[in-house]
């Protein structure tokens, strides 16, 4: 299956801003995790007056770091890429000690009646302003694009900052790992578009909330999409073999990734059998595409 190249190398110091680019500055706070990588990524844009992207997790000393990185400065925005719990619970400490209004595509989705959603999300938060695919914010020095990217999850921006040429990519596109696709609201038809959304945008840098920037970030978009064709591949190769259960296709799909992260990757199997179930790729007994199905050609 082809590769990502994949980029673990992340120098950054806790509850420090330290400069990504001339205009954007990050904050790492200290919530890692095999989702979060070493941490979630606040950032601030501009200086003088700023916007805070993504204020992170309610951790009292991740709070602080972020004021003290804009002391003396005035946040006149909150920007926010999507409503994971890792991104957005210290937005209304932040709100409150600066008076920023906050901007996102909006509240946290509610799954369906009877479906449980395995992502856990902010269901308290809600902006003060949304943002639709291509507006524009305006600050002092800077302007930030808002750039619709569902598919992680269906409220997700990613912000272009024009005069660096980068996108705050969210957990769309992230260096160090792949994102994780989970239904409901996970759907891989629309992170599908969303990345090829990204092919003919002529940003050169692409800073994820989670590790490292990635440069040269086409390539890695287009890589990020034949390893989910690849996964599709995998898929299909399995069922080949006979009728077979999420649980026994990711035992052998994913034989090479730890056991703790497997019932994630079974998340994004199900995005995929979801998708390749409308279209006729595979099917199942009931004609529904469950976790509990079992999946044949």
């Amino acid at each position: 299956m082809p590769g990502i190249p994949f980029i673990k190398d992340f120098k950054f110091d806790y509850g420090t801003a330290m400069e990504v680019t001339p205009l954007i500055r990050r904050v790492v706070a200290n919530n890692p995790s095999p989702f979060t990588f070493k941490g979630t990524g606040t950032y601030i844009i501009g200086h003088g007056k700023v916007a805070v992207v993504d204020p992170g997790p309610d951790q009292q000393d991740h709070i602080d770091a972020v004021l003290r990185a804009v002391r003396g400065e005035t946040v006149t925005h909150i920007l926010v890429t999507h409503t994971h719990i890792d991104h957005v619970p210290a937005t209304p400490a932040l709100a409150k000690a600066t008076g920023a209004k906050v901007y996102s595509y909006g509240p946290h989705p509610k799954p369906p009646a009877g479906e449980h959603a395995e992502e856990a999300g902010d269901l308290s938060f809600a902006p003060d302003i949304k943002l639709n695919d291509g507006d524009v914010v305006q600050g002092d020095g800077w302007n930030v694009e808002a750039v619709y990217t569902p598919g992680h999850i269906s409220n997700h921006l990613c912000f272009a900052v024009r005069e660096d040429k980068a996108l705050l990519s969210g957990d769309h596109v992230m260096g160090w790992s792949t994102a994780v696709i989970s239904p409901p609201d996970g759907n891989m038809a629309d992170y599908f578009a969303s990345l090829r959304k990204l092919l003919p945008r002529d940003e050169t840098l692409y800073i994820p909330t989670h590790g490292a920037e990635i440069r040269n970030p086409n390539p890695f978009v287009q890589a990020y999409i034949e390893h989910r064709l690849g996964r599709e591949a995998q898929i299909l190769a399995r069922l080949k073999e006979g009728p077979q259960t999420i649980p026994q296709m990711v035992a052998k799909n994913y034989a090479d990734t730890p056991l703790h992260l497997h019932k994630a990757a079974g998340r994004s199997m199900l995005a995929h059998l979801i998708q390749m179930a409308k279209d006729g790729r595979v099917k199942t007994e009931d004609g529904r595409a469950t976790v509990d199905s079992i999946y044949r050609l």
